[in-house]
Formats: C-alpha cells, sequence, structure tokens
C-alpha cells in the first residue's frame, strides 16, 4: 500500500507562485510514474503533469506549459509540482497520484491517489 500526502496548497494573489509537494509512504517503487492533476468547481479532473521515478521524464499539459514544472526527489519519496505565474483559471483542487508501473497517460492507470490540496488564485 502506497500513502500520498500533498501539501503547499494556498490562497495566491494572480502572477504569484505555489509549490506543490507530494510525500509517498509505504509500499515505496522506483519505477512508475506519478501525476499531479487538477480538478475545478463543476469541471472534470484533467491531467496537469507527470513524472517518472526513474530517469525523469516529465509531461507537461499545454494549459500550463511554460508556467509550471513537476520534479522529484528519489530520496525523499516526493513529488514537486512548481507552479509560477498563477493565474484565476489554475484555481482547483490539486490531486497527487500514482501508476506503480506504467506511464500513467491516463488517469484509470493510476492506483494511489493523495487526499487533494485546494489552490485558489484571487486577487
Amino acid at each position: 500500500q502506497v500513502q500520498l500526502v500533498e501539501s503547499g496548497g494556498g490562497l495566491v494573489q494572480p502572477g504569484g507562485s505555489l509549490r506543490l509537494a507530494c510525500a509517498a509512504s509505504g509500499s515505496i517503487f522506483n519505477s512508475g510514474t506519478m501525476g499531479w492533476f487538477r480538478q475545478a468547481p463543476g469541471k472534470e479532473r484533467d491531467i496537469v503533469a507527470r513524472i517518472r521515478w526513474s530517469g525523469g521524464w516529465t509531461y507537461i499539459a499545454d494549459s500550463v506549459k511554460g508556467r509550471f514544472t513537476i520534479s522529484r526527489d528519489n530520496a525523499k519519496n516526493t513529488v514537486y509540482l512548481q507552479m509560477n505565474s498563477l493565474k484565476p483559471e489554475d484555481t482547483a483542487v490539486y490531486y497527487c497520484a500514482a501508476d506503480r508501473a506504467g506511464w500513467g497517460t491516463q488517469e484509470y492507470e493510476y492506483d494511489y491517489w493523495g487526499q487533494g490540496t485546494q489552490v485558489t488564485v484571487s486577487s
């Protein structure tokens, strides 16, 4: 079993920055993919970014490309989402998820989910 705990959400003004962290504990794996998703009120949950534990390959959604980056610290079993130049439309609950062995291309491939952290971008 894997437990994922997100942190770092909060209220920020437009143009500001936040860094989310996702700490993984339990049966830690060295392969697979970690993903960040977000869900705004009344909307579906969408992928924001993902990263492979091994090799560090990353994917960033077009909607946040150039503003968000994903990284990992294997020694700490932690994945980060650095969010810069935040916009009101980035307001959502952000979820961390783990795909134990695959590339995490689809939401259903993720085996474990965190509880989510709220990000609100407002003046």
